[in-house]
């Protein structure tokens, strides 16, 4: 029989482990906690950051009518490249190999400046609290707005990483991709069919490069022009980007209403107007296994239902591998990390490496 005293030890250590056990649980629950992302996260130490993006848009607008369309897409493409932590924005450096210079980026992603405007005005209100990271969120989030698109709750607290990934960066979905190809990238970011659609409608604004769709107008299947093409509206494609033309011309990726956010795309692919194989292919793609269809008419009947399903796929997309609480850092400038020197504009070019992205 036990003594009394080595009965109330055992009670006393059986009583600390689940003290123990219950301290862990809960610096567990603060963990996770301190990893999600807030919309009211800057409220305290920065309450006016919307503010500031939204006014250094309106005023990079003035004069680059397309920058709403560029902004969007550099989130886009920071978030599909190692989650959405800012890499895309970091210039060359020593132990950095720019994603800027990947194909899908390179002499087409753009917006840097208007992003280095931002920080600035942010860093002036608030220094060394808001991320670049967060700057590209709520930046995506005003362009569409601002182009009478809606408007969404943008979650924050991200933070920026250290880091570039130049080989994820150069495998972005791009504008020769199929269908299933496209399902496939989506789908290894956590993204559904879904998402792929309402995502796509981003190309509701923005220009492509001549290059990326002229095989559709001249040489797509045996010397002929893609039958997916309305036959009209790709004489007047011919027009812009004659054979053996300027490569680099800018076309309307919505030819009806080429600077406002609405769901004018999803009609375009029903009357066979999509600019990319990747759009048209969202409907007419002969694959059964792409079951994007439906997606496509759904959102062509209702504005209302594609906003709404954009606007989810937005909020989806942004939480991809963020980086939160201790993790990474919050750079001071946008195009180096803290500590390391440099923050010239990068402008190298990689001659031996061709655009292969939609929007510049």
């Amino acid at each position: 029989m036990a003594s009394p005293s080595s009965s109330f030890a055992c009670r006393f250590s059986a009583l600390s482990v689940v003290l123990l056990l219950l301290s862990f649980v809960a610096v567990l629950h603060f963990d996770k906690c301190e990893a999600q992302l807030s919309p009211t996260f800057y409220d305290d130490t920065c309450p006016d950051v919307s503010a500031i993006v939204r006014e250094q848009l309106v005023l990079a607008q003035r004069s680059d009518p397309r920058i709403f369309a560029s902004l969007i897409r550099l989130f886009f493409h920071d978030c599909f490249t190692d989650g959405c932590e800012a890499s895309l924005l970091l210039d060359d450096a020593d132990g950095i190999d720019s994603e800027k210079f990947a194909t899908p980026n390179n002499n087409s992603a753009r917006g840097y400046e208007v992003i280095d405007a931002v920080k600035t005005a942010v860093e002036s209100s608030c220094p060394g609290v808001v991320s670049c990271a967060d700057i590209l969120a709520i930046a995506a989030e005003a362009s569409v707005h601002l182009s009478f698109g809606p408007a969404w709750t943008v979650l924050l607290g991200r933070r920026d990483g250290r880091t570039t990934n130049f080989t994820a960066a150069s495998n972005l979905p791009g504008p020769f991709d199929n269908v299933t190809v496209l399902q496939r990238k989506f789908a290894d970011v956590g993204l559904n069919n879904t998402d792929l659609v309402s995502l796509s409608g981003a190309h509701t604004f923005g220009r492509a490069q001549c290059f990326t769709f002229r095989h559709r107008l001249y040489n797509f299947s045996d010397g002929n022009p893609d039958p997916s093409l309305n036959p009209i509206y790709r004489d007047k494609l011919r027009q812009r980007c004659p054979e053996g033309g300027n490569r680099s011309v800018l076309n309307n990726l919505d030819p009806v209403t080429p600077d406002v956010f609405d769901n004018k795309y999803y009609t375009n692919l029903q009357n066979l107007k999509g600019l990319l194989t990747t759009d048209q292919d969202l409907l007419s793609a002969a694959d059964t296994n792409a079951s994007t269809a439906p997606d496509v008419n759904r959102f062509a009947a209702d504005q209302n239902v594609f906003f709404n399903s954009f606007i989810e796929g937005m909020i989806k997309m942004g939480n991809i591998a963020v980086l939160t609480g201790s993790s990474g850092e919050i750079r001071s400038n946008c195009r180096v990390v803290n500590g390391a020197s440099g923050g010239q504009f990068a402008i190298r070019l990689r001659d031996d490496e061709a655009s292969s992205a939609e929007e510049i």
